[in-house]
């Protein structure tokens, strides 16, 4: 049994990681020549700014009085510059937006293994493409781009990690010291003669984090004073930026300004999903190269956010996110970052027809050596009659719509050729992402057969060794002969020369190996597939059909669940219904009526909004009261069985009952002190490592009855649980104990109604206890509604850790 255990174990552990070879593959790829466009950029230098964690809506929108909560970016926008929105991609989170901001790509999901902090893979990035960087800010964004960047040509300069504390202080400061910090430096640069005279090279980059804005949304949510306050503060920052390198450079005209934001955040102070709040960041360019603001009577936006931000009358040109690296890179005249994916947003530049025309042609010319790169390797890893090119873009078309492209410039016609380079772009564009997924069918299938494999071996075992249906046939079945193992050791065989030939990594051969021995095991079991067929073919066939929809509706139900979440408040209103459909409404009316009660009450919480709403630490408190009153539910049943407790377990109970309190009281002191903006105090700190490190090993100190084991592993996890919720959320694992502690009782009165033997009264049963496999009982069509509903209630956990 322990070796099966280990073995399933194992199998699933690689059907899990099989998900990142499938899915999560790097997109990059190496080997491309750096392409720039051959004519004089209209800028020498760059300045970009990006608040970190500033949704679009937050700067354009006017507050309440009509005025401009940022009236500096705003007169950019009418007088000066050129905006629009700037959309991200999920994950939205800090380090993949900065590098689709800075290197043109999105970022490697892989690179969530390691926090996003380091560089799971060498990249390109404007920074590297430039002669000089200099960048202030946070030291969790700065260090990214530094390292690896070829040269000693990236500067950065970062405050202490303990500055970013959520609630100790305002975050707005954070921001103050990168503003002070500049100036700091060019006063420095004056009186320096080698910082000076590198400040006045061409292609140089200044990089200016300010991540105030998305401390305060974080700790005080982006509807807060703190929040709006910060944005006011980043204006007023950035406008004497802009004053000083204008005074610093003698007013020359040649300073390109971006001013954009890594990612949004929802109404609650959270990002990461791919809500618009998060999705929708504000773009606002000016200066060197850009175009000035252009009159528009009609936006071609239909999502109304120009009039409801009082900026229809200005022509809005949105963006992806990765757009902008080739805009900054084409400003200031540096090769394009290798590995971008953006396409030049050319109505963003202030230029002659010819330069944008080259730009854009050199930006199709750098995402079609991608495309070209990422061919060959596929090529060389697949046998030839086996590999299937991107047909939409054969060597011959590639070179068809650039020489078309080049004599369209030649010939003047500059619209043109950016129209058949938007093209080129599109279709590499595709290819590339054709030739990352290459392998993702032929992989997704080798795992569907193996997870299938052994899905269909555990099912044969279970029905050998827990059913009458194979009863005396298995010993006297003829033994396996050696055609079997024979021809599966050929198809393994046969695998590995084939990854081999195609240098496949590693993992391939544990995805398509794996199934060889699993359907090996099932077919070994011949003689109980056809017991098992022989008794389906005399099952009723209405019947037969009946039970496999209800199960296949359950089961469709689930999945939906986990996008659509009032699919559990479906689920959960006909688990209600289950007493009516079977005798327990007459047997158990008590147990009845408690199921359906608790399993209304628990359909509440998929209705509840996840977002958007203010702390209730009321609601904690009365969660910790009810969890208190279901412990004393076991030192009652203990005291009517007349079996009091030993003085140990007492303690234990007790202590945990302790920590529920002191839980409730570690929120309402946190929420009170930030608040204060005093920060998390540190005993609160101590006291919740602390009980999170109990919660795993306390429950096994406790009494092994039933009911106590329950109740002691119900306190420990309701402890964590407290401190990590702020509202409803707290009552909803309450309502969801409550409801499996009636599960229980319910399928105990089952197996007695289905004339089960059952002894061993609820309360009397040992939570652990050795058990013979021979008085196992039999399997009945109840086992598929139990696992039903225990995938169910595990499902309805995880959703809720997961909100």
């Amino acid at each position: 049994m322990l070796l099966f255990l280990a073995l399933g174990l194992l199998v699933h552990l690689v059907f899990f990681v099989s998900i990142f070879d499938i899915y999560f593959t790097s997109p990059l790829v190496h080997g491309m020549t750096p392409q720039f466009t051959p004519l004089p950029p209209p800028a020498k230098r760059l300045v970009l700014f990006v608040a970190d964690g500033l949704r679009a809506d937050s700067l354009f929108a006017l507050d309440e009085a009509g005025n401009s909560r940022a009236p500096f970016l705003r007169n950019v926008i009418i007088h000066e510059g050129s905006w629009g929105v700037s959309h991200t991609r999920v994950p939205t989170e800090s380090r993949p937006g900065h590098v689709a901001l800075i290197a043109g790509f999105y970022e490697d999901v892989s690179a969530v293994a390691k926090g996003w902090k380091e560089n799971p893979v060498e990249f390109d990035s404007l920074f590297n493409e430039s002669k000089y960087t200099w960048s202030w800010g946070s030291p969790d964004i700065l260090p990214m781009f530094a390292k690896g960047a070829g040269g000693n040509h990236v500067y950065t300069h970062s405050y202490d990690a303990e500055r970013e504390d959520f609630g100790a202080h305002d975050a707005a400061k954070l921001d103050t010291w990168v503003f002070e910090n500049v100036k700091d430096f060019f006063q420095s640069a004056r009186g320096n003669q080698s910082l000076f005279s590198k400040v006045n090279e061409d292609k140089i980059v200044f990089f200016l984090h300010l991540l105030g804005i998305d401390t305060n949304g974080h700790a005080h949510r982006p509807s807060s004073r703190e929040y709006k306050d910060n944005i006011k503060k980043v204006d007023d920052g950035v406008k004497e930026i802009v004053s000083l390198f204008n005074q610093f450079y003698g007013n020359d005209g040649k300073t390109a300004f971006v001013f954009t934001s890594d990612h949004g955040m929802t109404e609650w102070g959270s990002h990461g999903a791919g809500h618009p709040s998060e999705t929708l960041t504000p773009l606002v360019a000016w200066g060197a190269g850009i175009k000035y603001p252009q009159k528009a009577s009609a936006q071609q936006f239909d999502d109304g956010f120009s009039k409801e931000w009082r900026l229809g009358n200005w022509k809005r040109q949105d963006v992806n996110q990765a757009d902008i690296a080739p805009l900054m890179a084409s400003l200031i005249g540096v090769p394009f970052p290798l590995n971008s994916v953006g396409t030049l947003p050319v109505d963003y530049l202030n230029s002659t027809d010819l330069f944008r025309a080259e730009s854009m042609f050199t930006n199709a010319v750098q995402i079609l050596e991608q495309f070209k790169v990422k061919m060959t390797q596929r090529k060389e890893a697949t046998l030839p009659f086996l590999f299937t090119p991107f047909k939409p873009l054969s060597d011959s078309q590639q070179l068809d719509i650039l020489r078309k492209a080049r004599s369209f410039i030649k010939q003047e016609k500059f619209a043109e050729a950016i129209s058949l380079c938007v093209e080129l772009i599109g279709l590499a564009l595709k290819g590339l992402t054709y030739y990352h997924t290459y392998d993702r069918f032929f992989l997704g299938v080798t795992v569907a057969v193996g997870f299938v494999g052994w899905t269909s071996y555990v099912l044969l075992l279970i029905i050998k060794s827990h059913s009458s249906l194979t009863r005396g046939t298995c010993e006297d079945g003829k033994k396996p002969g050696r055609l079997l193992p024979c021809s599966f050791a050929a198809v393994g065989v046969f695998m590995v020369f084939f990854l081999l030939i195609q240098a496949c990594p590693w993992t391939y051969y544990l995805y398509c190996l794996l199934p060889v021995p699993i359907w090996y095991a099932v077919l070994r079991e011949s003689q109980v597939i056809q017991d098992l067929v022989a008794s389906l073919v005399t099952f009723p066939l209405s019947r037969l059909a009946g039970c496999l929809s209800v199960f296949a509706l359950g089961i469709e139900v689930l999945v939906l669940s986990l996008f659509y979440r009032y699919m559990l408040t479906a689920g959960l209103i006909a688990f209600a219904g289950w007493p009516f459909l079977t005798q327990l409404w007459t047997r158990a009316k008590v147990a009845s009526l408690s199921w359906i009660f608790f399993s209304l009450l628990l359909a509440v919480f998929p209705l509840m909004p996840v977002v958007g709403r203010e702390p209730d630490i009321s609601l904690v408190a009365v969660a910790g009261l009810l969890v208190l009153l279901l412990a004393l539910v076991p030192v009652i049943s203990a005291n009517k069985r007349e079996s009091t407790l030993l003085k140990q377990e007492r303690l234990i109970h007790l202590l945990q009952m302790l920590s529920t309190v002191l839980s409730v009281h570690v929120v309402r002191s946190t929420h009170s002190s930030l608040l204060r903006k005093q920060g998390l105090p540190l005993p609160n700190q101590i006291v919740s490592w602390a009980t999170l490190a109990s919660s795993l090993a306390v429950p096994l100190l406790s009494s092994t009855a039933l009911l106590q084991r329950l109740s002691s592993i119900l306190l420990s996890l309701m402890s964590t649980y407290l401190l990590l919720s702020t509202g409803y959320e707290a009552l909803f694992p309450v309502v969801l104990s409550c409801l499996m502690f009636t599960w229980i009782h319910m399928e105990q009165e089952t197996m007695q109604q289905c004339g089960v033997s059952c002894k061993q009264k609820l309360a009397s049963l040992q939570f652990s206890y050795n058990t013979d496999i021979d008085q196992l009982r039999q399997l009945c069509l109840d086992d598929i509604r139990r696992a039903f509903f225990l995938v169910s209630f595990v499902g309805r956990r995880i959703l809720s850790c997961r909100e």
